[in-house]
C-alpha cells in the first residue's frame, strides 16, 4: 500500500528520535519515496548523514542554505507528499503546531501540508499527561490531524507511563492501514445529514435544539476521505467541511431537509442521518414578532415528517440506510425499535447519560447496533475517531457499499 507513495518524516528534538533511521528504512523498503526534515534540536540524538544515506534524499534542517542563499521551499513539499509523520514530536513542537508558531522548516511544513498528517508524540510521562500538552493535542485532532497515541512503558527518565513512542514498525502498519482505507469507498456516493433543525416561531424565534453539527460532520469528512463523493445535508451549524469531497447544502427547517434528502437520497449508496431533526414544529407561523405580554403564549405543534421512515420505505436493494439514535432512557430497546421501525440498516445509539457524549461536545460515545443486536460497544472518542468507528463498521459489515 505504500509503493510510490511520498513520504515527509518530520523528527523533533526527543530522544526516541534514534528510532527514526529504523522507520526510514521500513517506508524505504515498502517502495515509498522518504524526505526528512529535522529540528536543530534533533541533529543531538540522530545524524542527518544517517538519514539522507537511508533516504536517498538530502535532509532539510534550515530554511536556508547557508552556502548557495538557496530556500528549501516548504510549501512545494507540503504539496509533493502524499502523507506526513512527525515523530517523535516534544511537547515543545506540538505547542508551536498547535499555535501556528513556525520558527523552525519542521513547523512550516506541517503548516503547509496539503494531505494527511500523522503526529507521534514521546515525551516524559508528566509533561504528556501536562493540561497545556493534552490542550495542544485536543486542538492539533481538530484540524484534522491523526495522533498516533503514545503507548506506556519504560521512559527515558527512568520512570514507566504513558509518553513512549509508538514503534517504527507499527508506525509503518498504520500509514499501511490508512492508505488502504482511503480507496475503499472510492466510486461511491455517500448522503450525511448534521446539525439541529430550526422551527420557526416567528420572524425571531424558533424552536430548536442542542445539536452542533461536530458528529455529522466528522462523518463526511471519513467518508471523503477514504474516496467517497458526500452530499452533506446540515442544518444551522458553525461546524466546517473542508474535504474537496464534500458538496455541503445548507438548510434551516426539517422541512427543506426531507426535501434535500428525498432529491439525493435515490442516487446515494450509503446514507448516514446523523441530523437531530425536531419532531414537532408550530402549527402556524407569525409574519411579525410576537410581542411580549402579559399573559402567557400558547403554541401550536404538529409533527415533522418522519425523514428516516419515509427514507427507509424507499430504500432499493444494495442501498445502506445509518441512523442515530439519541436517548435518555431505556436506551437499547427504544433503539433497536427505533431500526426495526424505520427499515434502517445500522443504528448508532449515544446517551445522555454519558458524561462527554451527546452534543455539543468533541468526543462521543457510541454503540452500534443491527438487526441482530449489539455489533460494537465504543469507549469514549474524539468524534473524529468515532466516525472512523462508524464508517468502519458500514464497510465491514456491507461489503457491497465499498
Amino acid at each position: 500500500m505504500l509503493k510510490d507513495k511520498k513520504i515527509v518524516v518530520g523528527i523533533t528534538g526527543s530522544i526516541a528520535a534514534y528510532k527514526i533511521p529504523l522507520l526510514v528504512r521500513q517506508l524505504i523498503k515498502e517502495g515509498a519515496e522518504v524526505k526528512v526534515i529535522m529540528t536543530p534540536a534533533s541533529v543531538d540524538f540522530v545524524t542527518p548523514l544517517t538519514l539522507s544515506t537511508l533516504s536517498r534524499n538530502n535532509v532539510i534542517i534550515d530554511p536556508f542554505k547557508a552556502a548557495s542563499g538557496e530556500w528549501n521551499n516548504h510549501v512545494e513539499l507540503g504539496m509533493w507528499a502524499d502523507a506526513m509523520i512527525f515523530a517523535p514530536v516534544t511537547a515543545n513542537t506540538l505547542g508551536k503546531m498547535a499555535n501556528g508558531i513556525a520558527d523552525n522548516f519542521v513547523v512550516t511544513a506541517y503548516l503547509s501540508a496539503k494531505c494527511p498528517v500523522f503526529i507521534a508524540p514521546a515525551m516524559d510521562l508528566d509533561m504528556y499527561n501536562h493540561p497545556s500538552t493534552q490542550k495542544n493535542i485536543s486542538i492539533l485532532k481538530s484540524y484534522g490531524n491523526i495522533l498516533i497515541e503514545p503507548q506506556v512503558g519504560e521512559l527515558a527518565s527512568g520512570l514507566s507511563g504513558p509518553g513512549r513512542m509508538e514503534e517504527p514498525g507499527n508506525l509503518v502498519e498504520l500509514l499501511k492501514t490508512y492508505f488502504r482505507k482511503k480507496a475503499d469507498l472510492n466510486g461511491k456516493k455517500i448522503m450525511v445529514t448534521a446539525g439541529p433543525t430550526h422551527e420557526a416561531i416567528d420572524p425571531v424565534r424558533f424552536i430548536g435544539n442542542h445539536s452542533s453539527g461536530k458528529m455529522g460532520f466528522a462523518i463526511a469528512e471519513e467518508a471523503a476521505g477514504r474516496g467517497a463523493s458526500v452530499t452533506l445535508i446540515s442544518g444551522p451549524s458553525q461546524a466546517e467541511a473542508h474535504h474537496a469531497g464534500i458538496t455541503r447544502i445548507n438548510v434551516v427547517s426539517a422541512l427543506e431537509m426531507y426535501e434535500q434528502c428525498l432529491e439525493h437520497y435515490p442516487s446515494s449508496d450509503i446514507a448516514i442521518m446523523a441530523a437531530a431533526v425536531a419532531d414537532y414544529t408550530p402549527g402556524t407561523t407569525s409574519e411579525q414578532k410576537l410581542k411580549k405580554t402579559g399573559d402567557g403564549i400558547s403554541i401550536d405543534l404538529k409533527p415533522t415528517t418522519d425523514i428516516l421512515r419515509k427514507l427507509g420505505s424507499i430504500k432499493k436493494p444494495g442501498q445502506v440506510l445509518v441512523g442515530f439514535a439519541l436517548e435518555t432512557e431505556n436506551e437499547i430497546p427504544n433503539a433497536t425499535s427505533k431500526l426495526k421501525e424505520k427499515g434502517l440498516d445500522l443504528i448508532i445509539l449515544n446517551s445522555l447519560k454519558d458524561p462527554g457524549a451527546g452534543f455539543c461536545t468533541d468526543t462521543n460515545r457510541i454503540t452500534i447496533l443491527d438487526k441482530k443486536g449489539i455489533v460494537a460497544n465504543g469507549e469514549l472518542k474524539n468524534k473524529r475517531d468515532v466516525a472512523t468507528d462508524i464508517m468502519d463498521a458500514i464497510v465491514a459489515r456491507f461489503p457491497a457499499s465499498k
